[in-house]
């Protein structure tokens, strides 16, 4: 209304209504309208030319919207403040309920570690009690073959076969500890072997091929421990051999029969074994031998060691394919000398090397590879010859024509 009066040019008016709107803004507190009377009053006094009532009420309405604009910012401030606090509080809520998530899942997952630990154990349990099982059949089966071990000592030093016992249980410990060796290892391996298969197969995408792959894995694995097995077998049944006290009485033996016999039959043996082993045999017998005082069981045993060895150096020389008019022979020949007769065994093998001519006849000393021989033929054969039937075996060999083994008995 005072705005009105004043654009109408009644001031007088102007001014009562300008003064009203003062008193009605403070009496109700209303800043902004305060300061629009104010302002009004300003410039109605200028109109008036009343310059110190139009700059006092100037500055009191400069000083209004100063103090509406203070209000203004302090409320946006508290409004920021409060909704910074709001904010804060959610974001507390959110932590907690992330914590409380995380507490939850960590629980979960606790929970499922101690579950997947005691089925491990459960089943490292049960896998347990079967090795347990397994390695007690083991235990008594070495403790079978320690016994047998135990009995063949025994036997060796009542027959005096071996000068010295510290030197065949060294033998014996070492030759029997190499294929008992190869089957743990080769156990263990396999058990690794089948635990990784069984975690395959847990698998819900099963690599089939992996499941071949360990399958044959463990069955060559098997072939191994059966050939180590057999292998430890043959050397038991060797040091039995060795160690046997001969029941056999001397009898008269034709010499020359009992080599051709034990050629062929050392032959064919071989080939039963493998069809492609193949070899000359040539014989030279003095039909004026006759017949000698001899165990023929026990000769022929000699023989028999010595003309397999024989088979076997031939066989190797040639395998290595140094020479293709190579023709691997054995000859096996007897004569008398004097009231000797002599039997030689020759090959044209590789021959043997002059370092260990003084070894060969020692118990479990062998030249050919781990697995192939048990050392024990020789040992055996020299025993026989040198004590059951006071006669000589001695060694003739040169490198790369070949080796004799003469037996010499009295007559």
């Amino acid at each position: 209304l005072a705005n009105l009066f004043k654009e109408a040019g009644s001031i007088d008016s102007s001014l009562m209504y300008a003064k009203k709107g003062v008193a009605v803004a403070l009496a109700t507190g209303y800043p902004a309208a305060l300061a629009d009377a104010y302002t009004a009053l300003s410039s109605i006094y200028k109109l008036q030319n009343n310059t110190d009532s139009a700059f006092k009420y100037q500055g009191l309405a400069m000083t209004t919207k100063d103090s509406i604009s203070n209000s203004e910012k302090v409320k946006q401030f508290q409004q920021v403040s409060f909704d910074e606090q709001l904010r804060q509080q959610e974001a507390e809520k959110e932590k907690i309920s992330y914590q409380n998530k995380i507490r939850t899942y960590s629980m979960l997952v606790g929970i499922g570690a101690i579950l997947l630990i005691a089925l491990i154990l459960y089943r490292n349990n049960r896998q347990k009690q079967k090795a347990n099982l397994v390695l007690q059949e083991q235990k008594q089966k070495v403790e079978t073959t320690l016994q047998e071990l135990k009995s063949t000592q025994s036997q060796l030093i009542q027959s005096e076969k071996m000068a010295s016992l510290g030197e065949l249980t060294a033998g014996i410990a070492h030759e029997i500890q190499n294929p008992l060796n190869f089957v743990n290892n080769f156990s263990e391996v396999s058990n690794e072997l089948i635990q990784e298969l069984k975690d395959e197969k847990l698998k819900v995408n099963r690599d089939e091929a992996l499941e071949n792959e360990l399958l044959n894995d463990i069955s060559k694995n098997l072939e191994k421990i059966n050939h180590h097995g057999k292998r430890a077998a043959d050397i038991v049944k060797g040091m039995l051999q060795h160690s046997r006290t001969s029941s056999g009485q001397k009898e008269p033996t034709d010499i020359n029969l009992l080599c051709d016999e034990y050629l062929r039959l050392a032959y064919h043996g071989l080939r039963a074994k493998d069809k492609s082993f193949n070899a000359s045999m040539k014989t030279d017998f003095d039909v004026s031998i006759g017949k000698i005082n001899a165990v023929p069981q026990d000769i022929g045993r000699v023989i028999l060691n010595l003309i397999t060895n024989a088979f076997y150096a031939v066989t190797e020389r040639k395998s290595q394919g140094t020479s293709s008019d190579y023709e691997p022979t054995v000859t096996v020949s007897t004569k008398r000398t004097g009231n000797k007769v002599e039997i030689r065994v020759s090959d044209n093998g590789n021959g043997i090397p002059q370092a260990i001519i003084s070894k060969i006849f020692q118990p479990f000393f062998t030249t050919k590879p781990s697995g192939k021989g048990t050392g024990l033929g020789l040992s055996m054969s020299y025993e026989i010859v040198t004590k059951g039937h006071g006669g000589e075996l001695k060694v003739e060999t040169k490198g790369n024509e070949g080796s004799a083994f003469i037996i010499i008995l009295p007559n």
